[in-house]
């Protein structure tokens, strides 16, 4: 019974079973007879964020400090960056893409998570020929509609009540 007990345990050496390497199948939109085309990270990502603000449901893009950096920076420049908040890689002729986003309160995240996927997917393979392997989608935080009316409320304030300080100070 000893012998049977190692005999089971001990692993079998005479046929092993070694899985083939995978490999990415070859995009031919990007490798052709003629020529190769390569995508930059950057195209990829503003087709992204731009696809990911599309979808209703998304408040913003980004994290809470992307998020501080790029409000830091609209308002120095007045340019809105639309990556901010999405990280791409492209290689050989296939995509994998990151989104941080900020969702509206009362939308099904889940459902939001799929439509963006399936709009980042859909506009990179359009506009680029890339295969997009996957995209991951973080959601940070959730804007809730009071927050904004506080904002908006803080803003008028300060807008209406700026000259008359102003005065005062004269």
């Amino acid at each position: 019974m000893a012998d049977k007990n190692t005999n089971e345990n001990t692993p079998a050496t005479s046929s092993t079973v070694v899985e083939p390497e995978q490999t990415r199948p070859r995009n031919e939109n990007l490798e052709t007879e003629h020529g190769n085309t390569v995508i930059d990270d950057n195209v990829v990502g503003k087709i992204a964020g731009i696809a990911a603000r599309e979808v209703s449901g998304v408040h913003n893009l980004g994290g809470g400090a992307a998020r501080m950096w790029g409000a830091v920076r609209e308002s120095l420049t007045s340019s809105t960056n639309v990556q901010q908040g999405v990280n791409v890689a492209v290689e050989d002729g296939h995509a994998s893409v990151a989104v941080a986003i900020i969702a509206e309160y009362g939308v099904a995240i889940h459902e939001l998570a799929n439509a963006i996927r399936e709009n980042i997917t859909v506009a990179i393979t359009r506009m680029t020929g890339l295969i997009v392997d996957r995209v991951d989608v973080t959601v940070h935080d959730v804007h809730l509609p009071e927050q904004e009316t506080t904002v908006q409320d803080d803003a008028n304030y300060q807008a209406v009540n700026q000259p008359v300080n102003q005065q005062i100070n004269q």
